[in-house]
């Protein structure tokens, strides 16, 4: 099989004209080529011209002839092995054993070593993992088809129940939950988002494709496997989560909601047990903490029982919200509005005369801004986007980097409190009722509390309070954000209109701590049996980096049972 990159076409395509094109690049007809599929698909909207950039699987005869001198170097490849190979054997638990073909890429175990791992599973040493984000279920679902029989931990609820929680929250007056809301709960910050699942993140074992076969798997839409930035929707990884786990449990391992962690143990430098609010003690031979960048109150306990953590930057800033139609025109021109290409997003980052930057995170397509606190008192915003991306609004995180030089302190903890400080400046701001402080744009470069809305109506549930965000703000994420608009505008003319409007604040773009571990065993570097995973540990940033370390993890935790 051969791979064409980079090959250019119109948004009206035809398959023919896939086809043709192939052909062409190949130097051959369009006859000659065995099957064609899109491996990859791409909008490239730069030069005010859109088009489509696609990577192609092509089979011919004589491959090698091919490559000899009829394409154009670099274009065109021998289609790369991207099979998932780290773990060179994966048992299951029990029941009848399904191919490696079943399993999507991970070969399984002989019998003996399946039946070695359970027993050791039996004797007491079954994994234990704090938190179900993504980094917890794909370190969860590896480990329990590996016969490890995990037990998962989650202090919040399952992902139905934690939705009602959340939507009755949002629109129907019912009181905050600090333990089941958009940070806790199955599936993690990312279920109330706009699903991203595309990283930067070097993957030379070739965990993301398997990522994404195995979510379609578990019911994402087959679109993801080509789009270049694919995305789910948070109404769609409710089911995806839900059934993750019910393989997991399937396969003999646990899940349990409503299971909060208060306590560790901790002997000799060696993590023996966890104590979970009831007073449960669980314990185990290998603790996996995928808690995410909010479990604060996990952070202090982790700290004050010794273990290693260091400060790290995030971000501060607001969600900037402007017409999706808008943004359409500003990216697609005349194919504004066409099914083929969707609601169209943006990046950018812009470097300013503060010294620091302002960058997009997170930005959502026809989406909303939504509440997402964790903590009672302080007000979070955060963007989530449906599979169909059909809002109104398009939004993104507007942010600036905060360095740990900033955060007033050299306590290892100091970010967090930095993030709470301005989540409760802007709780106080708003109104004190979760009800958000926000500003149209126009105000906030001119320096005036805004009065009432433009044409741009704010999408933030329970709803928003207008005021002038300085006041929730650090000095230089304000100097910074005024100086950016302008230079952002030369690139996405449009971006400072005036009404779009400025929700604040946002503070959870990234976790602020780093609990730093061995690379070779990933165990935490001066503590054994214990694995910081996932984003609230500072090695990820998303759903599939997330997901990724968590596979990382679980390879590393089978490695290490196979050893004994």
């Amino acid at each position: 099989m051969l791979q064409i990159s980079q090959l250019k076409l119109p948004v009206d395509h035809t398959d023919a004209d896939l086809r043709e094109a192939a052909a062409l690049v190949l130097g051959l007809k369009p006859a000659a080529l065995r099957s064609l599929a899109v491996k990859q698909r791409a909008i490239d909207a730069r030069r005010g011209h859109v088009m489509f950039s696609l990577a192609v699987l092509v089979e011919v005869e004589n491959e090698a002839a091919v490559l000899a001198g009829r394409v154009k170097p670099g274009r065109v490849e021998v289609a790369p092995d991207e099979t998932y190979r780290e773990l060179d054997a994966c048992p299951e638990h029990g029941g009848a054993r399904r191919s490696s073909a079943d399993l999507s890429g991970v070969p399984v175990r002989s019998p003996a070593s399946a039946s070695e791992a359970c027993a050791a599973s039996a004797a007491g040493a079954r994994p234990v993992i704090v938190g179900t984000g993504p980094c917890g279920l794909f370190c969860g679902l590896l480990l329990a088809r590996a016969g490890l029989r995990p037990i998962l931990l989650e202090r919040g609820k399952a992902a139905g129940d934690r939705a009602r929680d959340v939507t009755g929250f949002w629109n129907r007056g019912q009181a905050f939950n600090p333990e089941s809301n958009v940070q806790f709960g199955e599936g993690g910050a990312g279920t109330f988002s706009d699903g991203k699942l595309y990283t930067q993140i070097r993957d030379r074992e070739h965990r993301i494709p398997w990522l994404l076969r195995e979510l379609v798997r578990a019911g994402a839409p087959e679109d993801i496997l080509i789009k270049a930035r694919p995305h789910i929707g948070t109404d769609r990884l409710i089911k995806v989560v839900r059934t993750i786990r019910e393989e997991i449990i399937s396969l003999g391992g646990e899940v349990r909601f409503e299971s909060r962690v208060t306590d560790v143990i901790i002997d000799a430098g060696v993590m023996r047990a966890v104590v979970l609010a009831d007073g449960g003690k669980i314990e185990s031979g290998c603790f996996v903490f995928a808690i995410g960048h909010s479990a604060r109150d996990t952070f202090e306990v982790l700290h004050a029982r010794g273990v290693p953590i260091e400060a790290k930057p995030f971000s501060i800033g607001v969600r900037i919200e402007h017409p999706q139609r808008l943004i359409d025109r500003m990216l697609y021109g005349q194919w504004a509005g066409d099914a083929r290409l969707g609601s169209a997003p943006y990046k950018f980052v812009a470097h300013c005369g503060t010294g620091r930057s302002a960058y997009s995170f997170c930005m959502c397509p026809g989406g909303l801004v939504v509440a997402s606190s964790s903590e009672e008192g302080g007000v979070v915003t955060n963007g989530m986007s449906s599979y169909a991306r059909a809002e109104a609004n398009a939004n993104s995180g507007f942010m600036v980097e905060i360095r740990t030089e900033d955060f007033g302190s050299s306590h290892p903890l100091a970010g967090i409190e930095l993030q709470r400080k301005f989540e409760r400046a802007a709780f106080q701001l708003g109104g004190g009722g979760y009800r958000a402080p926000a500003q149209l744009l126009g105000d906030f470069l001119a320096g005036r509390t805004t009065r009432e809305a433009g044409k741009v109506q704010p999408s933030y549930r329970p709803g928003v309070e207008w005021v002038d965000l300085r006041e929730c703000l650090p000095p230089d994420v304000t100097a910074t954000l005024k100086q950016a608009v302008a230079k952002i505008d030369r690139t996405l003319p449009g971006f400072a209109l005036p009404d779009a409007v400025l929700t604040g604040v946002e503070t959870r773009s990234s976790s602020p701590i780093r609990i730093p571990r061995d690379p070779a065993t990933l165990e935490c570097a001066s503590i054994r049996q214990f694995y910081p995973s996932g984003e609230g540990a500072g090695y990820a940033g998303g759903i599939i980096s997330a997901a990724a370390d968590g596979m990382r993890v679980a390879e590393a935790v089978i490695r290490n049972a196979s050893r004994g």
